[in-house]
């Protein structure tokens, strides 16, 4: 909930500002501003002067962003010099990025922003990772609410797909306390979408934007439906009729009669949602967004709106490099593919709030919508040599439709009961869905001994639909997911004296989830003329084939392609309680000491839809208590220093994607995915040191070392059939990680070039963050396992003792040097990041682990203010990955290499303009 700036140093949440701090970041041109308090202690005025040898500046401080978290309505109870200090004054490590802040890295979405944070990395489409730990470590909160996912891989949300337009803040709490839930691994990110604004405004903005790879360059496509452009099919991706009433039959598809099987078939492929078509000159990416607010004063209580509204349409394409080995040292390849990706993103989203406001009393309603489609083509030729050799040529086409969309509506109430007590009720419901109609995948194969001519037919690319000994054949999926989220909690704060706060709150949360996936092959009875299978999708698998000659001298019908129970039901119920305390011991010493109670129910269980009788996968029914202790105490070691350290319990839950025992596609990775339905929770415990040394205001360093035991973390594994890479998901033993953070702020005036106003006007900041992290597993040699569906018993079978966690990196580095004014938006800043290789899965069969690198990222962003036609008018310039860093997924053995994702991500040069009225 947003607090005014005469409690923003009062937050039950606030810390060490380790993000790039409110006070240095600029307001775009029509941004209000409030002046900074006057100082009220040595400390304050400690604060606001300037570095030894500076001259004095007197900025005014802008007004503290707005920020939501569970018990954030209760003020901290603090004495002595040290809390004045907003960074300071609380006993948890927090990092807090305000719109400000967001708009200084430039970037689109809040997952691109985060990844600025100190200990932070983003891997694939938004997920967060906090210190090495994978995205089921990290929490993601909305408002202080939790969100459901629309991606059927994760349980917790993508963050790429909240545009910053939409986001007041962000906050990052790497240190547990027990407001928080207990999923909290490796941090907690809290989201705060924005309020109400004090004066009305306008704003409205657009953007341009070129990829050197993509834009302009070929790319591959298909047509679906001509609304494709805006997110939304318009209908042509509707189950077929005949395909929709089987489906709410009960019965299995072995279970129809040829003709049946056959007509079914017959309505699935067509020339809109299978034909690749080659575009030469793939467009520009481009974006618009509006924003507006007012406040309306009803006597006695003002009553706010806001809304906004956005869309973004973006191309891009991966020309990659896709290998899989065929032997332990991988001397020998297997699979080997040039693929060409070409994705075409759209982002609709809007969001609506109202809030009324009386005296210190607040009631918010928010109402957020995100729409994230992603139409999908790829056109991929190689080999694969264990089963068919090196001179059989292989062509994979495939096409794709996801839709992802999130309906999120809260009502947050903050009341200030008395001067002591204080009062906080929230409640929210989301809906989250994932459709993926016709996943399309056809194969071709020719001999390339042979030429493709009128003497011999060997030499031409050929689909004979799963007949003969070439890798052929096609393929039509459809996936759905829906996820309903109630969640409800209170908060109430007690001022039990002028040094002690204490914090009770209760908090439900119920999480259902529905996910049904199919897969169909298309195959013939071994009598289509081999002339027929030459002729592309649409046509060879069209009506006019299919339905040729029904029951008589060839056909073609479909079979179930993945078997097993199509649909699951998965479920997540929490209540917990919790209760802290916060006192000032000292002067110089306070502790905040809290417990969270915590009872889950989480199960997830095949659903029963065929009329006859199948073999069902184990079902999962996780029903656990967890006393959740956290401790933090802090020393004031001088007026300007601190130390503090803190201890807690936290718990990570299987995500229901590692649970469920069903086939997904993940598109980033180009494999399959299958669940465990063994797994267990994991639990962690926690410990950290932290100094700070605040030398000037907005300036500082700070240094921290962190260590974490893990028991059963739960790892990504991939599995070799022979026939298709999966990967799957077991519970290691147990892990250690380790490691230490360091950052420092720095600005540096520019008054000593004399002579000129342009440098009068600046000052040069400097921003560096550096985190070292160490991780290994622990396996002993009788240690158990659960590695469903393989029959293995001992964990020395599928991990390595001492090797690291997946999605740990060992350096995470980043830099910002920025040059800015100080009185008028004008900013230029080079943003600098580094991640060392860390493992995305064991490898397969006994081979080494497969590692990504994500390497240097070089970005520049340029903010300007300027008047048009009397309007207050911002421009920004982006180069994203100035120094064409590439992908790379990777298994190494000595000089072997094996390639399981490389590509050319290309340089992005965007341009945007927005006008605030």
């Amino acid at each position: 909930m947003p607090k005014p700036v005469s409690f923003a140093s009062l937050l039950l949440f606030s810390s060490a500002l380790i993000a790039p701090s409110v006070a240095r970041a600029q307001a775009s041109p029509n941004a209000p501003t409030s002046a900074a308090p006057a100082p009220s202690s040595p400390a304050d005025t400690a604060d606001q002067t300037s570095a030894p040898g500076t001259p004095a500046t007197h900025t005014p401080e802008p007004a503290a962003p707005e920020i939501s978290v569970p018990g954030g309505n209760t003020d901290i109870v603090v004495t002595g010099q040290r809390n004045r200090n907003i960074a300071r004054s609380a006993p948890q490590v927090v990092s807090v990025l305000s719109s400000a802040d967001i708009a200084r890295t430039g970037e689109g979405d809040i997952a691109g922003s985060l990844s600025r944070v100190t200990g932070l990395s983003v891997v694939g489409n938004g997920f967060v990772y906090v210190r090495g730990l994978g995205d089921r470590y990290s929490l993601a909160l909305l408002n202080g609410s939790p969100l459901p996912s629309p991606e059927p891989l994760k349980r917790v949300v993508p963050l790429d797909i909240f545009p910053t337009s939409v986001i007041a803040s962000s906050l990052v709490q790497k240190t547990y306390s027990a407001n928080f839930p207990g999923e909290f691994g490796g941090g907690v990110i809290n989201l705060t979408t924005k309020a109400v604004p004090k004066k009305p405004f306008l704003s409205i903005g657009a953007g341009i934007g070129l990829d050197t790879v993509t834009t302009g360059q070929l790319g591959y496509t298909y047509f679906g439906s001509s609304s494709d452009w805006t997110g939304f099919d318009n209908g042509q991706r509707n189950t077929a009729p005949l395909l929709a009433a089987f489906l709410k039959s009960g019965k299995q598809i072995a279970e129809l009669s040829n003709a049946d099987n056959t007509a079914i078939a017959a309505q699935l492929i067509n020339g809109r949602n299978a034909v690749i078509q080659r575009n030469k000159a793939l467009p520009p990416n481009w974006s618009a967004n509006i924003t507006g607010g007012k406040s309306f004063d009803l006597g006695g209580t003002t009553l706010g709106v806001i809304a906004t509204a956005g869309y973004s349409n973006k191309w891009r394409t991966r020309d990659t490099t896709q290998q899989t080995a065929n032997s332990t040292d991988l001397s020998q390849l297997d699979r080997n593919f040039e693929r060409v990706i070409t994705d075409n993103r759209l982002v609709v989203n809007g969001m609506l709030g109202l809030s009324l406001e009386f005296g210190q009393n607040k009631i918010r309603e928010t109402t957020l919508y995100i729409r994230d489609t992603l139409k999908q083509t790829r056109l991929g030729v190689g080999t694969t040599v264990r089963n068919f050799g090196s001179n059989i040529i292989v062509q994979e086409q495939d096409t794709a439709w996801f839709e992802r969309q999130l309906i999120d509506t809260q009502l947050v109430g903050e009341f200030k009961l008395t001067p002591e007590l204080s009062l906080d009720v929230r409640g929210t419901y989301a809906n989250t869905q994932r459709e993926s109609p016709n996943e399309i995948g056809v194969t071709y194969a020719r001999d390339a001994n042979f030429a493709c001519d009128n003497t011999s037919l060997n030499g031409c690319y050929a689909n004979s639909l799963g007949v003969g000994a070439r890798p052929n054949g096609a393929t039509i999926g459809f996936s759905n997911l829906n996820e309903d989220l109630y969640a409800g909690g209170v908060d109430l704060g007690y001022k039990i004296s002028p040094g002690i706060t204490a914090t009770i709150g209760y908090a439900y949360t119920d999480t259902k989830r529905r996910t049904e996936v199919r897969e169909f092959a298309f195959r013939q009875n071994g009598q289509l003329p081999q002339a027929v299978t030459l002729l592309r999708p649409d046509l060879l698998l069209g009506s006019a084939v299919v339905t040729a000659f029904p029951g008589k001298d060839f056909f073609v019908r479909i079979e179930d392609n993945l078997g097993g129970n199509p649909t699951f039901d998965a479920k997540l119920r929490i209540h917990a309680a919790y209760g802290q305390v916060q006192a000032q011991i000292t002067p110089k010493l306070s502790a905040t000491l809290g417990v969270r109670y915590e009872t889950a129910k989480q199960t997830v269980a095949p659903v029963t839809v065929y009329t006859t009788a199948t073999i069902l996968p184990p079902a999962t029914n996780l029903n656990r208590n967890y006393w959740l202790p956290a401790a933090t105490l802090t020393y004031q070691l001088a007026p300007d220093m601190q130390f503090r350290v803190s201890g807690s319990k936290t718990i990570a839950r299987p995500q229901f994607r590692e649970l469920v025992f069903q086939t997904y596609f993940d598109p980033e990775q180009n494999t399959a995915v299958q669940g465990n339905p063994l797994l267990v929770d994991s639990q962690l415990y926690n410990a950290e040191a932290r100094y700070e040394w605040y030398f000037a205001r907005d300036q500082r360093v700070s240094l921290s070392g962190f260590y974490k035991r893990i028991d059963k973390p739960i790892e990504v594994y991939a599995d070799d059939n022979g026939n298709t890479l999966t990967n799957r998901f077991a519970n290691a033993p147990k892990a250690d990680l380790y490691g230490a953070e360091i950052e420092t702020q720095k600005y540096f005036p520019m008054d000593w070039l004399s002579g000129s106003d342009f440098f009068t006007k600046r000052r040069l900041l400097a921003i560096a963050n550096y985190t070292f992290t160490k991780s290994k597993i622990l396996v002993g040699p009788n240690d158990p396992i659960n590695a469903y569906p393989l029959s293995l018993t001992n964990a020395n079978q599928l991990f390595r003792n001492g090797t690291p966690l997946t999605g740990q990196s060992d350096h995470l580095v980043n830099l910002q040097f920025g040059l800015e004014e100080k009185d008028h938006l004008s900013q230029q800043t080079f943003l600098l990041s580094y991640a060392s290789k860390r493992v995305t899965r064991r490898g397969p069969s006994g081979q080494p682990d497969i590692y990504e690198e994500p390497g240097i990222h070089l970005d520049f962003v340029a903010r300007q203010g300027v008047k048009i036609a009397g309007v207050d008018t911002e421009m920004k310039f982006e180069v994203r990955n100035i120094t064409g860093t590439k992908y790379q997924e990777y298994q190494q053995n000595g000089k072997n290499r094996v390639y399981y994702n490389r590509n050319n991500a290309g340089t992005i040069f965007n341009f945007g303009l927005s006008v605030n009225f």
